[in-house]
């Protein structure tokens, strides 16, 4: 299954219906990182409440993303002790990330162009958001083979042959 999805259609869609549903593991990966809010039902949260809730419900997150996420961000993140204390949480830093994807339980993913934020994935008004587009889909194939490189990234794979390594804050290959 494929479905294409357009603005809005992408928080109602991938951030109000199946992030919450993950059960075994999300994995993130995005370029740029604010502080993106979600719909609770009694106001709005940050997405880092919902991360902390499946992290402490047994779900595994890994965010990549390629820049420090901003302030707000950072300031709520520290609310969360959940997300830098469990090892169900990790967080990679790699300035050629470009990719925005979301995988959810290695049963679906979403790829496209927003980032992690409220303006890319976020529940603003419409006259306010990014113009966005992209696909969930669910195809096994592609998600092995999404997964498989994502997956790699996350290992620092791609690290020792970085022709960008002086920008990088922390080559993940140096961690092992």
């Amino acid at each position: 299954m494929h479905q294409l999805l357009l603005n809005r259609d992408i928080y109602d869609e991938v951030m109000e219906k199946r992030l919450p549903e993950a059960r075994r593991f999300v994995w993130i990966v995005t370029a740029d990182i604010k502080d993106l809010h979600l719909d609770s039902g009694h106001g709005f949260e940050p997405l880092l409440a919902l991360l902390s809730r499946l992290v402490e419900s047994g779900v595994g997150v890994r965010l990549i993303h390629a820049k420090e996420p901003g302030p707000r961000f950072r300031k709520h993140f520290d609310d969360y002790p959940e997300l830098f204390k469990s090892e169900l949480f990790d967080r990679i830093l790699c300035p050629r990330v470009h990719t925005k994807a979301i995988i959810i339980d290695g049963v679906g993913a979403f790829v496209g162009s927003a980032n992690l934020t409220g303006a890319g994935l976020g529940a603003k008004h419409k006259d306010s958001r990014n113009f966005e587009a992209g696909f969930w889909f669910e195809d096994r194939e592609q998600l092995a083979e999404l997964m498989a490189w994502v997956d790699s990234l996350y290992l620092g794979e791609q690290c020792g042959n970085c022709r960008r390594r002086e920008y990088c804050p922390d080559p993940i290959d140096e961690m092992n």
